[in-house]
């Protein structure tokens, strides 16, 4: 296969931003599109030879055989790989659990393709026909983008769409209410942006939804690596269940960072003075209502998941905080988890 006629072209990312930040800049500058929760690819189709890519330059169009032959364009779409189903003129989008049953596999089945079928939702055009847009600005690029996508297949390609917004306090109200929950916040691109590589500072700004809070106990730590490998790093937690007069603690994930170096060192003393097992690298930690520490956990979002004794998963959790002040037993219960899948 000559990848040369369907290169990767190195993705342009967005700088996080909040509320403070955007008020140097005028809104009248930016378009606005939802950041929806899923991977970030680029669809390539030229001269016959079409391949998918993540945003790392991967090919991993073997995954996605069924996105892969309706791919029958001559240009590049950068955009956002998710699972949804074509139904009443739009996409019913399923959840990032639902994209991970495609994720990473060598060989997909029928079924799976029929149960998790996927699509694009295009952000931006960076190459059509035998010409490349890069150069061009982002208003020029998206007007091409619309009617590019207008001739795709509508249950495999669909268009992001544009939120309408005139001030900053505006496009946070509409932010705090989206209308889906596989949204996770809103992307800002300067209208006169070109298509660069890299994360420069400006012309494109991701502002994400709150992470979500809870607070766990710590139930096991692992020995880190490179310079943290004299440490206990990496850390299991979790949260209460079963009767309140007899909780039992079922961990519910994973961090290994979020906190300082003086905070790793002191995580690290609380280890080593209340391990009550080992495995091999693993220390177990004693948690108990009366004893044990407590994390302040951030993540970005929860989903059910047979694989985990908990039945929940979390996205991207990290520690928030160290709430040496917090008694073991007041931190969560599972039910608190459960009711954010609801």
């Amino acid at each position: 296969v000559n990848l040369a006629s369907s290169p990767f072209r190195p993705v342009m990312l967005a700088t996080p931003t909040d509320s403070d930040e955007l008020k140097n800049y005028s809104p009248s500058d930016y378009s606005a599109e939802w950041k929806w929760d899923g991977m970030r690819v680029q669809a390539t189709s030229e001269k016959g030879v079409a391949r998918i890519y993540s945003r790392t330059g991967d090919d991993i169009s073997h995954s996605f055989p069924d996105l892969l032959s309706a791919m029958s364009f001559e240009g590049c779409i950068d955009g956002e790989l998710l699972v949804g189903r074509h139904k009443n003129g739009a996409m019913d989008v399923g959840t990032f659990s639902d994209l991970q049953q495609r994720l990473n596999r060598k060989t997909v089945s029928a079924k799976k393709q029929a149960e998790f079928p996927v699509f694009v939702r295009a952000y931006d055009l960076l190459q059509q026909g035998h010409e490349d847009l890069r150069k061009l600005p982002f208003s020029a690029r998206r007007n091409r983008l619309e009617s590019f996508v207008k001739a795709l297949p509508a249950d495999r390609f669909d268009l992001s769409e544009q939120i309408h917004f005139d001030s900053w306090k505006q496009i946070a109200e509409m932010r705090a209410s989206k209308p889906d929950p596989v949204i996770e916040g809103v992307m800002l691109k300067r209208n006169d942006s070109e298509y660069v590589p890299g994360r420069p500072k400006g012309p494109w700004f991701k502002w994400k939804q709150d992470p979500m809070l809870i607070d766990a106990v710590l139930m096991y730590a692992q020995r880190g690596h490179g310079k943290r490998s004299g440490y206990y790093s990496d850390y299991t937690f979790g949260v209460w269940t079963g009767a309140p007069d007899d909780p039992q603690i079922v961990p519910v994930g994973k961090a290994y960072f979020g906190f300082t170096d003086d905070e790793l060192k002191q995580i690290d003393k609380f280890v080593r003075d209340n391990t009550v097992d080992r495995f091999g690298p693993v220390r177990a930690v004693r948690a108990e209502p009366d004893h044990g520490l407590v994390l302040e956990i951030a993540f970005e979002g929860l989903n059910k998941s047979a694989r985990h004794k908990s039945g929940v998963a979390m996205r991207f959790p990290r520690i928030s905080r160290l709430r040496w002040d917090k008694p073991a037993r007041e931190a969560d219960r599972l039910e608190a988890l459960e009711a954010l899948l609801s």
